[in-house]
């Protein structure tokens, strides 16, 4: 499972179009086997979100974002997870064991239900029902 994380300095930067950097984290048996920071491409519609498809993320963290690009990363099976804000070391933590929520989007106030880590889920299910991380 490939994760990004919007940041800025080693935080969870609160608009993602606006964040410097993206921190991708490959984790595989509830271990992190890679962790990369890798700059913004550039903030174009629809640039960020092909960005992290391109790179095998399937699940965006962020402070926040606009329904328009929550639908772009949507459309390439991307699930977002928005009102997340702290170090990212602490919400890497937090997805590990199964801890993290969503919340509001930091950059639309009553912009639309953010979620937490219970959407996070594979391929694998069929059934539709939504599991923490730690259940995978």
């Amino acid at each position: 499972m490939k994760i990004a994380i919007s940041t800025e300095s080693g935080n969870v930067c609160a608009h993602f179009g606006r964040a410097p950097e993206f921190t991708f984290v490959t984790i595989e048996d509830n271990k992190i086997i890679k962790k990369e920071i890798l700059q913004n491409p550039g903030h174009s519609v629809g640039s960020i979100p092909q960005f992290v498809n391109q790179q095998g993320a399937k699940y965006m963290i962020a402070g926040g974002m606009g329904r328009r690009a929550e639908d772009f990363f949507n459309q390439y099976g991307i699930e977002v997870i928005v009102g997340i804000t702290g170090k990212v070391d602490d919400v890497i933590k937090k997805i590990l064991d199964g801890t993290l929520k969503g919340g509001e989007s930091l950059c639309s106030p009553g912009g639309g239900k953010g979620f937490g880590v219970e959407k996070i889920h594979t391929e694998a299910d069929d059934n539709h029902e939504h599991h923490h991380l730690h259940d995978l």
